[in-house]
């Protein structure tokens, strides 16, 4: 599968289109849709609302729209970091209790972030986004003394 790397509103476009095939073949072999997470000791869901979500922020950029190939992985394996409430000004997060932050460290892409967002009443948790999580460097920016 060859991922556009460039920043054109076309990559962004083609990384999106590569997304929601990516969740088609899933959803063909996966009929259950939905993997147990170890961590969690719990099965993650995922809905149209994941697909929706991920497609939308993990086609921003290359190592976003590579980790969502890793779905399967990502959700069995990522461990839990946080728990908070949902944002509610965003109307996509209202319909959950709450909100689980989850990574995965996968050798070739670094740290990868789950999103799930556990549902009022039911209490099943659902896959709501997937990124790739910047590396980003812990050294000040130097100034130069003149």
């Amino acid at each position: 599968m060859d991922i556009p790397k460039g920043t054109t509103k076309d990559d962004v476009k083609a990384r999106k289109q590569i997304i929601m095939d990516f969740y088609a073949q899933w959803n063909a072999a996966n009929p259950s849709k939905r993997i147990y997470n170890i961590d969690l000791q719990n099965f993650i869901y995922v809905r149209f609302l994941s697909i929706q979500e991920t497609a939308e922020h993990a086609s921003l950029r290359y190592n976003s729209t590579k980790a969502v190939t890793y779905l399967t992985e990502i959700l069995e394996l990522a461990t839990i970091k946080s728990r908070t409430k949902p944002k509610i000004e965003i109307s996509n997060q209202k319909r959950f209790e709450e909100v689980i932050i989850m990574e995965y460290n996968k050798t070739s892409l670094g740290k990868i972030k789950l999103t799930v967002g556990v549902l009022r009443g039911s209490k099943q948790n659902i896959q709501y986004c997937i990124t790739a999580i910047e590396k980003t460097t812990t050294q000040p920016a130097r100034t130069r003394n003149s």
